[in-house]
């Protein structure tokens, strides 16, 4: 066993302890969505790709799931003519402060029609699009005149302000396990950035899309397959037995669910949807499928080479 999981072997042992745990994930926070362009790449990139796959590049009704630090991404989908964004987590990580000031600085990015950040600009970012010109055939100068009108930026400056259950613009809903948090049918799309890895129960994740959307709405999420490391090898957490994983695990919640892309389409199908467009991140892998554990023996080949995935997908019809 190497360094890097004699450590997290360690500290999942150590989670077991009183107190350990909650101390670490109150100061840790969960990284990402804390800079304005941070979020105004993710979702320009969700946008421009649902504009690609011929899907509704102007919804009204937005979800987004597990926005972490901040509700970044959502507030950049108001600013450009989204009437309601629906933040759903686990764990209330954003504060009111952060978001205004990201708000603030995402009101300008628009307003200067500035250019999507490229992985080159900001690393590991995902998924990668063909060209990072700022998106004017979707976002036109009509769109975005009425969207940054300065009376509806302030109905929304208030509404980050003043969180309220009945909120018109942002609604946060913490924690939801549930389809019946909101009512059904009433999305028309749902993203994410890296979270479907860490969400335990995915098959009552995505029987809740599918409760939630609209029948002409839509799913687009990017999953990190990859070992959040956890082990040396970007794929070795599919080396571990159960029983070793859960000690590494410990009482982290929300670390990696260990999925690999097959069983997200898998469950994906099963459910209602139907995939009509993927983005997949390979990496090579030094591992072979002999050395994997028991409940992987059966991984397909893709998988073991599927760091990641971007995918859009709708109701059957």
């Amino acid at each position: 066993m190497k360094l890097r999981q004699i450590r997290q072997l360690i500290y999942g042992i150590a989670t077991f302890m009183p107190g350990v745990h909650a101390f670490r994930e109150k100061a840790k926070g969960t990284g990402g969505t804390n800079t304005a362009k941070y979020c105004y790449s993710i979702w320009l990139r969700h946008l421009v790709l649902a504009n690609k796959s011929g899907l509704n590049s102007h919804p009204k009704i937005v979800a987004e799931l597990g926005p972490g630090d901040s509700l970044g991404i959502g507030l950049a989908a108001l600013i450009s003519g989204s009437d309601k964004y629906f933040a759903f987590d686990v764990i209330e990580h954003a504060n009111t402060e952060r978001n205004l000031k990201i708000f603030d600085e995402l009101i300008e990015l628009f307003r200067e029609r500035t250019p999507i950040p490229s992985d080159k600009e900001l690393a590991e970012m995902k998924p990668a699009l063909d060209q990072y010109n700022f998106p004017i055939n979707i976002l036109d100068e009509k769109r975005l005149t009425e969207a940054l009108e300065e009376s509806r930026i302030k109905k929304i400056r208030d509404a980050i302000k003043n969180p309220q259950p009945n909120n018109e613009f942002i609604q946060y809903k913490v924690p939801w396990y549930n389809a019946s948090v909101i009512e059904k049918k009433s999305i028309d799309m749902i993203f994410s950035q890296a979270v479907l890895e860490h969400v335990e129960d995915l098959k009552n994740t995505y029987k809740s899309m599918y409760s939630w959307l609209r029948p002409t709405g839509f799913i687009s999420h990017q999953v990190d397959f990859r070992s959040h490391g956890t082990s040396h090898e970007w794929n070795g957490h599919w080396t571990y037995s159960d029983f070793l994983w859960k000690l590494i695990k410990g009482k982290r919640a929300y670390l990696i669910n260990r999925e690999p892309y097959s069983t997200h389409i898998e469950i994906l199908e099963e459910e209602g949807f139907q995939k009509i467009f993927d983005a997949k991140n390979k990496l090579k892998s030094n591992l072979t499928i002999d050395k994997l554990s028991k409940r992987y023996k059966t991984m397909e080949s893709d998988d073991l080479t599927t760091a990641g995935v971007f995918f859009q997908a709708i109701i059957k019809r």
